[in-house]
């Protein structure tokens, strides 16, 4: 904003001029009054004294929640509803939004089999969604950077994390303690880990899985008892 000062308000015969709506008088001094010219460059513009009615409003004084474009699911899902995704879609990387996402694998239609699982991952290079129901209906699990596959050595990056709606959502990020994040050999995977447990633990079968809190992401156990029985089980991944 600018401040100027102006020699007079009024004209000969004594009337107050007409001001233009980007000048408002702040105060009158003994001698003459002070103005204050609004320009566009004003951060928070103001509102006129002679704008219309629909700049009545308030300006509320706090920016609105950003939207982020909820993942379009390329299939049904079993687990999955609108809540889930739109509190999903707030954790997941920049360079997932926008891409609709893909059923891979499922317990429903595929079997329960973690060889099944990776057979279907083989040749994808994109992040994963693993999404999992126990036997008491609490939803869970984990987004990776990486699709699972068997491996010598620990894979992912940061990006990776753990959720759990259970019942409220909780996202566990990465906490820089360590760097395992992901881990898959042909009898389990394993998602977390350094400490005593893993963060989540699934078996060759995917029917018996577990969750300790782990120093990768300081997580609570995302189940609501950390050894748990699987009821149904998704992998997602993005579908560029």
């Amino acid at each position: 904003m600018w401040y100027c000062r102006v020699q007079s308000l009024t004209d000969k015969s004594g009337a107050m001029k007409l001001l233009p709506e980007n000048i408002k008088v702040l105060y009158f001094a003994s001698v003459e009054p002070y103005v204050e010219i609004i320009t566009v460059k004003d951060p928070k513009r103001r509102l006129s004294l002679c704008s219309s009615e629909d700049s009545e409003v308030e300006e509320p004084e706090y920016q609105e929640e950003v939207d982020y474009d909820l993942p379009v699911l390329g299939n049904h899902s079993l687990l999955l509803d609108d809540h889930h995704i739109k509190r999903l879609a707030t954790h997941m990387p920049a360079r997932t939004q926008g891409h609709p996402w893909q059923l891979v694998y499922s317990t429903a239609m595929h079997g329960s089999s973690l060889k099944t699982l990776y057979r279907n991952m083989a040749g994808l290079d994109s992040p994963v969604l693993l999404v999992i129901k126990d036997m008491h209906k609490k939803v869970f699990g984990a987004f990776s950077s990486d699709p699972f596959r068997v491996s010598k050595y620990c894979y992912g990056t940061g990006e990776t994390f753990l959720f759990s709606f259970n019942p409220d959502f909780q996202a566990y990020r990465w906490s820089g303690e360590n760097s395992y994040f992901v881990s898959g050999n042909v009898e389990s995977l394993q998602i977390g880990g350094g400490g005593g447990g893993f963060g989540l633990w699934l078996d060759a079968d995917l029917y018996h899985g577990s969750s300790f809190s782990c120093p990768t992401f300081h997580n609570a156990s995302l189940s609501s008892q950390e050894d748990f029985i699987v009821q149904d089980l998704e992998v997602w991944t993005v579908q560029n």
